[in-house]
């Protein structure tokens, strides 16, 4: 659910910003050029997908990142990278032997 929801890249841009400080829904809405709807729908799949945690402070709702979360993203991504990276690896060595006229 964090992949689909940093798909797209207002909200890759609403998390960005979030990543700075905790911002009111305003103030997050601010530099793009959406609706206070669209924008709202956007924080419920960051929140769905548990990257934004909203709190109540007198009348504002504050809006907050959950860096945990994306920890937990990053951590995958680099598992897999790594995985990868020794798959390729090991094609090169066997593309290699090939071209050498063996075969292992």
């Amino acid at each position: 659910m964090t992949f689909a929801a940093l798909a797209d890249p207002t909200r890759r841009s609403m998390v960005e910003r979030l990543a700075l400080g905790a911002l009111t829904v305003n103030e997050l809405a601010e530099p793009f050029a959406v609706t206070q709807q669209a924008i709202s729908k956007h924080l419920k799949v960051l929140e769905r997908a548990g990257l934004v945690t909203r709190t109540r402070a007198a009348q504002s709702r504050p809006c907050a990142l959950d860096a945990p979360r994306l920890d937990d993203a990053v951590d995958w991504i680099s598992r897999n990278r790594r995985l990868r990276a020794e798959r390729y690896d090991r094609l090169d060595a066997h593309l290699a032997e090939i071209q050498r006229g063996r075969r292992p």
